[in-house]
């Protein structure tokens, strides 16, 4: 029935649209001609209305094809964080993200502001996410999600908004790291040449951590194995 609504509303809008372009404007009771440019441009906005009006109505009717989605790999276009606090950005991410959809909605952002104690108007929270959709489906990606963070380390948001609390209350500092938070260009410099080695060093960390977890279950096996044989012997 929302759909339904939604679609009329747009013809209505479309067909009134369309009547504009169609009817001269009087004026001391003659007909002023109507300049070409201007009615290219109502043409213009009338498909690009048509456009979306049949895209929406796809989409309510589950006909639409679904857009690429856009792959990227967050360690390399957000070098500016470390893997620590990627990782733990993707684990809040996860953690409200309730439908498993890879996306968190406005009543999962809803719901995470109130767990973070900065609850927020249903209209604050439409403009949280407008803030930051790139893609204009109305929901928050985790790349989107990130630039939430990127944003408040470059000092891009206002102090009172809510994505600016939600950066501050998810306890994961990124206020003096990365070169979006560097004081001037030099310091940027030294920062952008030392983020690659940082990256190595804790992948290599990663690395060591696994094996030492292999090497100790390896020896709790051969525990295990001793152990049993003597019972059996």
């Amino acid at each position: 029935m929302a759909s339904e609504e939604l679609a009329r509303k747009l013809q209505s809008r479309l067909a009134a649209t369309q009547e504009a372009e169609s009817r001269p404007e009087a004026e001391g009771g003659s007909l002023r001609p109507q300049p070409r440019e201007p009615e290219a441009a109502c043409g213009d906005s009338s498909s690009e209305l048509s456009a979306k009006l049949t895209r929406r109505l796809d989409i309510n009717e589950g006909n639409a094809a679904p857009r690429p989605t856009r792959v990227f790999n967050p360690y390399t276009e957000f070098k500016e964080f470390s893997r620590k606090q990627i990782k733990d950005m993707e684990a809040m991410f996860r953690r409200y993200d309730t439908g498993r959809d890879g996306f968190i909605d406005l009543m999962e952002l809803k719901l995470m502001m109130e767990k973070l104690g900065a609850p927020q108007t249903h209209l604050g929270l439409k403009n949280m996410i407008r803030e930051v959709d790139e893609d204009f489906d109305g929901k928050l990606s985790f790349r989107e999600f990130l630039l939430i963070f990127r944003r408040a380390a470059a000092g891009e948001l206002q102090e009172e908004s809510g994505l600016m609390a939600l950066a501050r209350l998810s306890e994961i500092n990124v206020s003096t790291e990365g070169v979006m938070g560097a004081k001037d260009f030099f310091e940027a410099k030294v920062q952008a040449l030392s983020v690659g080695s940082k990256f190595e060093a804790e992948i290599r960390e990663e690395k060591e951590e696994r094996k030492r977890q292999d090497v100790e279950k390896k020896q709790r096996q051969a525990a295990f194995k001793q152990l049993q044989s003597t019972f059996c012997s």
